[in-house]
């Protein structure tokens, strides 16, 4: 007897957006005779209902369910390409996210950026072997937010504050309500933000794309440092190419190398952004075979009620105001 999820999964892929979704995300899994899961955000597409308090854009911890249900049954022997759209989120879920998806696959990971991965989608991208871009791709800084706010610039501003009134104690009254924003607490939070974030993504560094090279940690420092200085970057949500990327001494694989690959991956890519332009779906994890934890909403007038996250192929869709 066929089981509630298999029935669900046969009524939702009469969608049309799903049956090509998942033709093509299978034609990139043929070429590459690899996994390929693709873990797409719709920040961009459904950025009216961030506004309205909707969340789950982000990287958190209830993408891990998802990746369970789209690894569940894979040979993992053949590696894992993870085709990556976000815009980052919780670095405690990235943590946990990149140490299982490198269990799973024993490190064999390769990362594709069609778009954009963004903070801790970067974060991911590093962990892996591999990371391919285009010439339209973008990552971008991995400085940790606190509160919303860069943990560097919080640091800075106050060490700043701190030179000045020592310098010339008639400043604190400049200062002060400045300084009076930040809680007790707040600067020794910025600095373990930083110290958390810069040794994760070296070691992942270190360990993954460059254990082969000679001095990786010293090579994985590097980028650290200029991937997670406020000051270098500049500005959080700061796009960096692929072209600036190698400058920054990362390794990066063009896409446009090889025609067909980059044919099927802006094939994938369309095709999920077209998804989550056109449908209620506002977060897809799903692998070659079809198998897919999507996060949805339902238009109803009055409601603004999020709901649970349902595994596998069933679709978890939450109530917003129109």
């Amino acid at each position: 007897m066929p089981s509630w999820n298999r029935i669900l999964s046969e009524i939702h892929t009469a969608s049309i957006h799903d049956i090509i979704r998942r033709k093509y995300l299978k034609q990139l899994s043929d070429k590459t005779q690899r996994n390929a899961i693709a873990y797409y955000s719709g920040w961009m597409e459904k950025e009216f209902l961030i506004r309205q308090g909707l969340t789950g854009f982000e990287v958190n911890d209830g993408d891990k369910n998802g990746f369970m249900a789209t690894i569940h049954e894979l040979d993992r022997s053949k590696g894992l390409d993870l085709v990556l759209h976000t815009p980052g989120g919780d670095v405690a879920a990235t943590e946990s996210l990149v140490g299982y998806l490198r269990l799973m696959f024993e490190g064999n990971i390769r990362v594709i950026i069609p778009h954009m991965a963004m903070s801790a989608g970067t974060m991911i991208a590093l962990a892996a072997n591999t990371i391919v871009m285009g010439k339209h791709s973008s990552i971008g800084p991995i400085d940790p937010q606190v509160g919303g706010l860069a943990a560097h610039a919080i640091i800075d501003e106050f060490e700043q504050a701190k030179r000045e009134i020592t310098a010339n104690p008639l400043t604190a009254a400049v200062w002060q309500p400045i300084i009076a924003k930040y809680s007790p607490t707040l600067i020794g939070e910025c600095a373990k933000a930083i110290d958390w974030a810069t040794s994760i993504v070296k070691d992942w560094l270190a360990t993954g794309m460059f254990a082969d090279q000679a001095d990786p940690t010293e090579r994985a420092l590097r980028v650290v440092e200029q991937l997670g200085s406020h000051n270098e970057t500049l500005a959080h949500n700061r796009h960096i190419s692929a072209c600036k990327a190698r400058e920054l001494g990362i390794p990066i694989t063009s896409l446009e190398e090889d025609d067909d690959l980059q044919e099927a991956v802006l094939s994938v890519h369309h095709s999920y952004i077209l998804t989550l332009t056109e449908t209620p779906a506002y977060k897809i994890i799903e692998n070659q075979n079809g198998v897919a934890f999507i996060n949805a909403v339902q238009v109803m007038p009055g409601l603004a009620v999020q709901a649970p996250q349902r595994p596998a192929s069933a679709v978890a869709t939450e109530p917003v105001q129109p």
